[in-house]
């Protein structure tokens, strides 16, 4: 349940803030909002991160629905975590967010471009343009989040592996 909460929630906030893009932002010049350090740059990016891949969108489509499938198998078979749940959860509501806008936008059905409109200047450094929308913020702050988990130790069940003592390498004493 708490997976299936978050998840609408995240969608909804995510096509919430493309819709508001779309209305309220030209397509395309850059709306400063703090300086250098957050502007709106509304664009449709027919690719994956920096459009990349602009040609294969439909691949896009297909992995989107492929990992929304195995979080809702997850969700319903393995996670009885509720730190899994709220993580899965939130990924899930930005896997969906943006599956929704290869699904239903222009230029058509699996095709369609995501909307991206938050610009982060200053990370021009390690990336050439940092354009994103909130699905992007939910499933790369949410995979960090799996990635910790993971290295915690705690399973979808909620046990937590125990690691056990290891004896002392005995090849260093000869």
């Amino acid at each position: 349940m708490i997976i299936a909460v978050l998840a609408v929630l995240v969608l909804a906030a995510d096509q919430l803030s493309k819709y508001l893009a779309l209305e309220h932002l030209p397509l395309e010049v850059n709306v400063p909002v703090l300086g250098d350090f957050l502007s709106f740059y509304l664009v449709k990016n027919p690719g994956a991160a920096f459009s990349f891949g602009a040609g294969a969108t439909w691949i896009f489509t297909i992995a989107l629905a492929v990992v929304a499938c195995v979080i809702a198998w997850l969700a319903i078979t393995r996670v009885r975590s509720r730190a899994w749940a709220v993580i899965l959860g939130l990924l899930l509501g930005g896997v969906l967010g943006n599956l929704t806008d290869r699904l239903l936008r222009e230029p058509g059905f699996a095709v369609g471009h995501v909307i991206d409109f938050i610009n982060t200047p200053w990370m021009w450094f390690w990336m050439n343009s940092a354009i994103y929308n909130v699905a992007d913020i939910f499933i790369v702050t949410m995979m960090i989040g799996v990635a910790v988990l993971v290295i915690t130790g705690l399973g979808l069940d909620g046990v937590r592996e125990r690691r056990e003592d290891v004896p002392a390498d005995s090849s260093l004493e000869d």
